[in-house]
């Protein structure tokens, strides 16, 4: 069984890591190519990226019941269809009915997708080689987005339409790989999914289930303050913050980007062992607080006015450690909301989750960009770090709720039957 388990999960992490390298090749060109390439102007380019969010809103409140009564794999599959027919349909599109089309078909095709993958990983995993197997994907995903970008760029003509719908292509093809990939993985039963199918009638009180556990909500709670932090200010509050308060170049905030995968794919690994056996409630608080060291450094790269190296050197360092702490969720956050659900609602929990980050990406880039936008640096920057401090204190109130089996679970393994059996379940209401 472990071996079969084995197999199926590299079939996964494979398939996956060809679609990121696939998403690679289009994300840092998408607004270009619609609002330039194809002559579609910036609002449409605008509604093309507000597609890709709300059609992940509308389908993943469904997503999760989906998944826990016809399993993941067949959920999975039907994503790669819908977001490859997406992908491909953006790049034939040359009108803005079509292309929006496209990308709501795209948006709810990738939203679909990401639960699906991570309720297959808990099937393929064990809760003593969960967080390898998390932390092995987020690393895949960065490196195939990375290695993706860079080919993209080398690809891309913005001159030519063509160059464009060759990128869309590709991305379709390695969606399709990703399903064709999944769709021979022969799923074990793992003691922890063991009854993943529920009945109609447990289906029907999971979103109760789910809030009623408070452990669960406070996850996700702290979840949308990590991603409107870090993930949600990227390409929209950072990003101008850095062009017009620390004024660097475009070019440079593009080699701040790629220190952030950098020291995502260089830190992975190293970070997975120092984290191994320790609480993972710990381990988020870690993170506050080195993403309140790369704030405050952003803050700063914005007050030196005399050295451009120092302040460039500042913005760079920002972005790098916002991949030290990404390293450090990877093998945490995705294996605890697995740990935390019952059995019947492992994808209903991962799809919640899944839709938290969705919603604090939907808010994030809007605010980043507002405050920034008009001025309001100072309290962009002091807001930022408040939330940094308070992943901290959440993480650290969330350890308080968690069992040694979702708190600390390769102590829990270690630990005689009798011991991790006796556990307290009073943190669900």
């Amino acid at each position: 069984m472990t071996t079969a388990m084995g197999a199926a999960l590299r079939r996964i992490q494979l398939g996956n890591a060809l679609s990121a390298f696939g998403n690679g090749f289009t994300v840092p060109y998408l607004y270009v190519y619609v609002a330039e390439v194809r002559h579609l102007g910036a609002s449409t380019a605008g509604a093309v990226l507000a597609m890709l969010a709300i059609s992940a809103l509308v389908v993943l409140p469904l997503t999760g019941r989906a998944i826990d009564r016809r399993g993941p794999l067949p959920v999975a599959v039907v994503g790669t269809v819908s977001a490859a027919v997406g992908s491909l349909g953006i790049g034939l599109s040359s009108t803005e009915p079509a292309v929006i089309a496209s990308a709501v078909a795209l948006g709810a095709g990738i939203a679909v997708i990401q639960p699906a993958l991570a309720t297959m990983i808990v099937w393929c995993s064990t809760t003593a080689t969960r967080s390898r197997a998390f932390a092995t994907q987020f690393f895949l995903n960065n490196l195939g987005l990375g290695i993706g970008g860079l080919v993209g760029g080398l690809l891309v003509d913005t001159a030519h339409a063509s160059s464009f719908v060759r990128l869309f292509a590709i991305e379709a093809v390695m969606f399709l790989v990703l399903g064709a990939a999944i769709a021979t993985v022969r799923l074990p039963r793992a003691p922890k999914v063991a009854d993943a199918v529920p009945t109609e009638e447990r289906a029907k009180g999971a979103w109760r289930a789910m809030f009623g556990d408070r452990r669960m909500v406070w996850l996700c709670v702290l979840g949308f303050v990590l991603f409107f932090a870090c993930y949600g200010q990227f390409e929209s509050g950072l990003a101008a913050y850095a062009t017009e308060v620390t004024r660097i170049a475009p070019a440079t905030l593009g080699i701040a980007l790629a220190a952030n995968t950098a020291a995502i794919v260089v830190a992975q690994f190293v970070v997975l062992k120092l984290v191994e056996g320790r609480r993972r409630s710990r381990v988020m608080a870690l993170v506050g607080l080195i993403w309140t060291v790369a704030w405050m450094a952003a803050g700063l790269s914005g007050l030196v006015h005399g050295s451009q190296v120092v302040a460039t050197v500042l913005l760079i360092s920002t972005y790098a450690l916002f991949g030290v702490g990404e390293s450090l969720l990877a093998p945490t956050v995705s294996p605890l909301v697995a740990d935390l659900a019952p059995a019947s609602l492992i994808g209903q929990y991962n799809s919640a989750f899944a839709l938290v980050k969705q919603l604090a990406l939907a808010v994030g880039p809007a605010v980043g960009a507002l405050m920034v936008g008009h001025g309001m640096h100072v309290a962009y920057i002091a807001m930022l770090i408040v939330c940094a401090i308070g992943v901290s204190v959440l993480a650290l109130r969330l350890g308080r709720l968690l069992g040694p089996a979702q708190d600390q679970p390769h102590r829990a393994v270690a630990l005689p039957p009798q011991r991790v059996e006796a556990e307290p379940v009073a943190a669900t209401v």
